[in-house]
């Protein structure tokens, strides 16, 4: 027994180790999974970055060279030399080509400031007076820090004197020369040549049009949004950067389209792979523990069986002894007197009758394993075969100082098998006799019930009453398992195999009958057996 624990723990500790195994490689696979995971999300950011770069880069190549360039252009032509007026703005678009002249046209102003005396001259509308402050303190400040006499272009684009304003300025001499328009006039220019230079290469995207792949913000420097575009993407993979401050470093921001990512990445984004993990673990977790369950029933029956030769081998040790012990009596010839010759012959018959009822129930239980337990039901008077059972039984309750008792109708006949009947009658009574007090009375009865009585139709009843302790009701059912004994017995010294009460309920089924156990009249237990007539 000790050597089957032992194999039992191993194979417990191996199946606990398997599933520790199992943890450890879940963790590594989710880990790889998720770094996979990880450095595809680190893919697409970093095409977002570059997609927001050439943006803004596109952006500014719009503002300086189709709109900011070629109208500054024009009005230095007219302006820019000593003694030229300031045209209005139509006068202006006039002169620029299909880019610039919408741009040109929705202009607020030109204008001239004086560096050096602070006038201010404008045509084709009038700043009002915050904007007129405005314009001499930020044009002055912006030439000194932003302006770039390589480019001779620069720009204002922010919100100031109660307005949105964008003033485009370039310097001639000691003047500023330029004109002021609404920024949001320059959303045409945002989309402008996407065509020749979408957001991300070609040979990444696979020819995508610009609109299907990602959506633009486009705000001021201080955060206040400009501009968005028409279709707004999920925020997933999204990057910022920013127009030289020439341009009027306005800030961008880009978001990829989520439904790009298997043209970005080979593969697309790796999907999660946590729940596939999870499952998989969950169900080793299930395995293994059925396993162990499993482990602990076969323990637990081996444990059981062990039992049971223990119980069986006493049983049959104590009847054999006795047999061998009288026999010898016999054989020698040491008897004093025919009553001690009756009674050695007397023993030897009653220990050689429960030898027999032992084996028939070791021989039921042998054929109940291999399923080829039959029953031959005939017509079966119970009255005589009751007080025939009785009869046989008294030698063994007469050891224990029981009394035997009958109630049975007369006239009561069933179809069931005898000898299957005999033995269940003959375990009841040995259950009884075994477990219930010396000196007690056990009655067997058996009675027809009519049809309809108690939901059956036309039943023959038979039950076994002792005056022993009566069994709990939380174990009534339990007492008809095999090898199970109640709590109270199994540290005492009488001995059972376990299986006889489990053999009186497979033989009722076998009749298609029931068998169950009550609380008696005497306060013992009732064992009562239900045969269908």
């Amino acid at each position: 027994m000790a050597l089957r624990v032992t194999r039992g723990t191993v194979v417990a500790g191996l199946l606990v180790l398997s599933f520790l195994v199992a943890v450890v490689l879940a963790i590594q696979a989710y880990g790889a999974a998720r770094y996979h995971r990880t450095q595809a999300e680190q893919v697409l950011r970093d095409y977002a970055r570059l997609a927001a770069a050439r943006f803004a880069q596109r952006t500014w190549q719009n503002f300086y060279y189709h709109a900011f360039a070629p109208t500054l252009e024009a009005l230095y032509r007219k302006a820019g030399r000593p003694g030229g007026s300031l045209p209005t703005p139509p006068h202006l678009a006039a002169q620029l080509d299909e880019y610039a002249r919408p741009f040109a046209a929705g202009a607020r102003y030109t204008l001239r400031l004086d560096l050096r005396t602070g006038a201010l001259t404008t045509a084709g509308g009038t700043p009002t007076r915050a904007a007129r402050r405005w314009l001499a303190e930020a044009l002055p400040a912006h030439r000194r820090t932003v302006y770039s006499a390589e480019e001779k272009v620069a720009a204002v684009i922010d919100t100031a004197a109660g307005d949105a304003r964008a003033v485009v300025y370039t310097v001639v001499k000691n003047a500023v020369l330029g004109f002021e328009v609404d920024p949001r006039s320059l959303a045409p220019y945002y989309n402008l040549m996407a065509d020749k230079f979408p957001l991300l290469p070609r040979p990444l995207t696979g020819g995508v049009i610009y609109d299907s792949l990602g959506s633009i913000i486009v705000r001021y420097h201080n955060g206040v949004e400009l501009y968005r575009s028409p279709v707004q993407y999920e925020r997933t993979f999204v990057a910022r950067d920013s127009l030289d401050a020439t341009m009027g470093g306005l800030e961008v921001e880009v978001a990829l389209r989520p439904e790009m990512t298997p043209k970005l990445v080979i593969g697309g984004l790796p999907r999660s792979r946590l729940p596939l993990i999870l499952g998989l673990l969950g169900v080793t977790a299930v395995l293994i523990g059925t396993a162990l369950v499993q482990l602990r029933r076969e323990y637990e029956l081996a444990r059981l069986r062990t039992d049971f030769i223990s119980g069986v081998s006493h049983e049959l040790r104590t009847p054999l002894a006795q047999i061998r012990m009288f026999s010898e009596t016999l054989v020698l010839g040491r008897v004093r007197s025919d009553e001690e010759r009756h009674r050695s012959l007397a023993i030897i018959d009653q220990e050689a009758r429960r030898l027999t009822h032992l084996v028939e129930n070791l021989l039921h239980f042998s054929r109940s394993e291999r399923q080829v337990a039959r029953v031959a039901p005939e017509p079966t008077a119970f009255a005589p075969l009751v007080q025939e059972v009785i009869e046989g039984f008294a030698p063994l309750a007469a050891a224990r100082q029981v009394a035997l008792r009958a109630e049975v109708s007369a006239g009561l006949v069933a179809p069931v098998d005898p000898g299957a009947l005999r033995q269940m009658l003959l375990n009841l009574l040995d259950n009884a006799v075994k477990y219930g007090p010396p000196g007690q009375t056990v009655t067997v009865g058996a009675t027809g019930m009519k049809e309809g009585a108690d939901g059956h139709n036309g039943a023959a009843r038979l039950w076994v009453d002792d005056c022993g302790p009566g069994i709990p009701h939380a174990d009534r059912e339990r007492v008809w398992e095999r090898f199970w004994r109640l709590e109270r017995d199994r540290d005492t010294a009488v001995a059972g195999s376990g299986i006889g009460l489990a053999v009186v309920r497979e033989l009722a089924g076998l009749h298609h009958g029931r068998a169950w156990v009550e609380d008696a009249a005497s306060g013992g237990s009732r064992f009562v057996i239900e045969l269908p007539a």
